[in-house]
């Protein structure tokens, strides 16, 4: 299966999830269904994919992580936090609604990706409670890693600094959809400790490339706000290294990453081919 049949199968079932009932969920709706790369539900879909499982057992799982990273964007881009106005080409949540249907639309969607996993009946009492451990520990870590980006705000920092607060506020949640795949594919533990490494690799890639593209990429391309970690004197990747050093960085990363796939008990060419969209991509 390509990603774009990924893509279009994780929006149907994000739809059929957020079935109108009011204004919060129509202002979960606004954030959710606006668009997005939806990197993690593909993660989530390769891993459980290539493993021969069928995919209608990723849907909850795919969903629920997607679910979580909308509710961290709508909340990193209130005024208390990172400020940002533009998501996805159109006005940030709290500037289409108004910051406390922003702050419960943000809430719901947590709320809701533990009842989509809690609810799947076609896994057992044992998988569910796999993922949900998964899942709360890396909500957890993205939350901690936003604070300690709030927090370095104006300073100068050591870069392993900068790399523990990246693998906790991004790659924490990138690793967990990789290891819900291999939980729902019940996958071995050495493909399960390859997986890891790889998900880590990636997660860590991902972010440094954003702060790149973050210089080099337009608005309009972006989706978003440029330059806006400099605007607000933030910690970054270009800012210690230099951009030329940010580069080569996330790429020999990307290939650590690959590195780890030669070694799987499965054929991982899906997940070869997600490395080289993700190096080439532009926002």
């Amino acid at each position: 299966m390509q990603f774009d049949q990924y893509v279009a199968r994780v929006n149907a079932k994000l739809d059929h999830y957020l079935t109108t009932q009011g204004s919060l969920t129509e202002a979960m709706r606004y954030s959710v269904l606006a668009g997005g790369k939806r990197f993690r539900p593909i993660l989530t879909y390769c891993v459980t994919d290539m493993f021969g499982v069928d995919l209608e057992r990723a849907d909850s799982s795919s969903c629920a992580v997607e679910f979580i990273h909308a509710y961290s964007l709508i909340h990193d881009d209130l005024p208390a936090m990172d400020d940002d106005d533009i998501r996805h080409n159109q006005p940030a949540c709290h500037k289409y609604f108004d910051e406390a249907q922003a702050i419960l639309a943000g809430d719901g969607l947590q709320a809701l990706a533990f009842e989509v996993l809690v609810n799947d009946s076609l896994l057992d009492s044992q998988i569910k409670i796999e993922l949900l451990s998964m899942l709360t520990h890396a909500a957890f870590e993205m939350a901690e890693g936003q604070a300690i980006d709030l927090s370095i705000v104006d300073q100068t920092v050591e870069i392993k600094l900068l790399e523990s607060m990246h693998r906790k506020k991004t790659g924490a949640l990138l690793s967990c959809a990789v290891d819900l795949g291999a939980i729902v594919a019940q996958s071995g533990e050495q493909d399960r400790t390859l997986l890891k490494t790889f998900s880590q690799a990636i997660g860590l890639a991902y972010q440094i490339q954003d702060d790149v593209l973050d210089i080099e990429v337009p608005v309009g391309v972006l989706g978003k706000q440029q330059h806006s970690d400099s605007e607000k004197n933030k910690p970054t990747y270009p800012s210690i290294i230099g951009l030329q050093g940010s580069k080569e960085a996330y790429q020999a990363l990307y290939l650590q990453a690959k590195d780890c796939l030669c070694d799987l008990s499965v054929d991982a060419q899906v997940l070869q081919k997600l490395i080289e969209k993700l190096e080439a991509r532009v926002f």
